[in-house]
């Protein structure tokens, strides 16, 4: 992380200690130009954190704040540094140790004083510590974009789910006829013909020419669509349930043609701003990757190459490495939980897509399901690998190539190539 000199230090607007914990954070807060201090605790859920930087942002009009952690690389720092007011001065753990013993001799620690101490620290002695640098504004960019069409893509799954259990109750058909709800074709019928009845009574040239207005031109799928239409009965003849199920079934239809426009608007905006940055070609070179995953990619891993000291970092902050407890003479490895969500989908997700592009990808995949384990914890396992080629590619700044990395199986010999190998033969 660069040093920032205090000439170039922004106006800050406050200042904040945080003593970071497993489940719980402490946080202590003092505004410039104001003695009092505030105290409160922080969920370590990347959604309790976003909405508490929101709301620092806006009390603070998104002027810069400046933020202690007894931390340089942990997980706190991770969710912090994507928000551009936040400008972070990790602590180092012997500095914070000497001013408590110094201050409170009998040894005791107390997550709230400790939040104190790095608030005291961060005011009075700042040229002591060093200020960890943002990621660019074109990183910052995808990482924002990337992560809302998230939020509108969980949003829709969610509509679209609401959508087909009403539909299971008074118009199953339409489950049948159309594999998915969240389409334009789908959710414009729901609007003008929410129900069997209103359906049946329109004429099938209207609805054939309705059909290839929305883009559906199989000439032999309209006509048994139609004929469907003309013989299906209504599930339930409750005019109550229908009217009130109807009435929420077309605002639902509405919702999910807006989000599905929404995710439209900010695929066009990811891919202008994943080509401008930089670092892209990396993520645009991995198997797999494509249009979607690339950029997500591109988010997770940012700009800046000294967040991470090595990748084992990185693989035990998205959560795809296991947690191994020990106790005694027990030992047992577990899923970790305590990771940012949509960061392990992200690994997870492109690990999956990889298995159809990379011959080295897929044999690895099969070669852990062979030893017993499940279509998950595979791709988990393959992702901790992946993760370790792509750190490399991202330190060096070069593109991923397939076949350098297989000669490099070959030239170790590693129980890999010869699983390829085979399959080749």
């Amino acid at each position: 992380m660069s040093e920032v000199d205090s000439v170039h230090e922004p106006q800050f607007a406050a200042f904040i200690g945080i003593d970071w914990a497993d489940r719980k954070h402490v946080w202590c807060l003092q505004s410039v130009g104001s003695e009092q201090r505030e105290r409160g605790e922080l969920e370590h859920r990347p959604e309790a954190v976003a909405a508490w930087v929101g709301q620092l942002c806006q009390r603070f009009a998104n002027r810069p704040i400046a933020v202690a952690v007894e931390q340089s690389r942990g997980a706190v720092v991770f969710m912090l540094s994507k928000y551009e007011p936040l400008h972070l001065f990790p602590v180092p753990s012997t500095m914070s140790a000497n001013l408590r013993e110094a201050l409170y001799p009998s040894g005791a620690k107390d997550d709230p004083r400790d939040a104190d101490l790095l608030l005291e620290l961060l005011l009075l002695h700042r040229d002591k510590l060093r200020r960890l640098s943002p990621d660019s504004e074109a990183t910052r960019r995808v990482q924002n974009l990337v992560e809302e069409r998230r939020h509108l893509v969980d949003e829709k799954t969610a509509q679209s789910n609401r959508l087909t259990n009403h539909l299971k109750i008074y118009f199953p058909q339409m489950l049948d006829w159309f594999e998915r709800l969240d389409t334009e074709l789908v959710c414009a019928l729901l609007e003008r013909w929410p129900t069997l009845e209103e359906l049946q009574k329109v004429p099938p040239a209207r609805l054939r020419a309705f059909f290839l207005k929305h883009r559906c031109r199989d000439q032999e799928l309209i006509n048994r669509r139609l004929v469907g239409i003309q013989q299906a009965i209504p599930a339930i003849r409750d005019h109550a349930v229908v009217e009130a199920k109807s009435t929420v079934v077309k605002v639902m239809a509405q919702l999910i043609r807006s989000l599905v426009q929404g995710i439209a608007e900010l695929d066009r905006r990811i891919e202008e701003a994943a080509a401008a940055h930089p670092d892209f070609f990396i993520f645009d070179s991995l198997p797999g990757a494509g249009a979607a995953l690339a950029p997500r990619l591109l988010a997770a891993f940012g700009s800046q190459r000294e967040r991470y000291g090595n990748a084992q970092e990185l693989q035990s902050y998205s959560g795809i490495a296991p947690v191994t407890v020990r106790s005694g003479k027990k030992k047992w490895v577990h899923f970790r939980w305590a990771a940012p969500k949509f960061l392990r989908q992200s690994f997870h997700e492109w690990a999956g897509h990889s298995i159809m592009y990379s011959a080295w990808a897929r044999s690895y995949y099969q070669q852990q399901r062979s030893k017993g384990k499940e279509h998950h914890a595979a791709v988990r396992a393959l992702a901790f690998k992946w993760i370790r080629i792509v750190f490399r590619c991202w330190k060096d700044g070069v593109a991923y190539e397939e076949s350098k990395y297989l000669a490099a199986l070959a030239k170790r010999s590693s129980p890999l190539n010869a699983v390829i190998v085979g399959k080749a033969l």
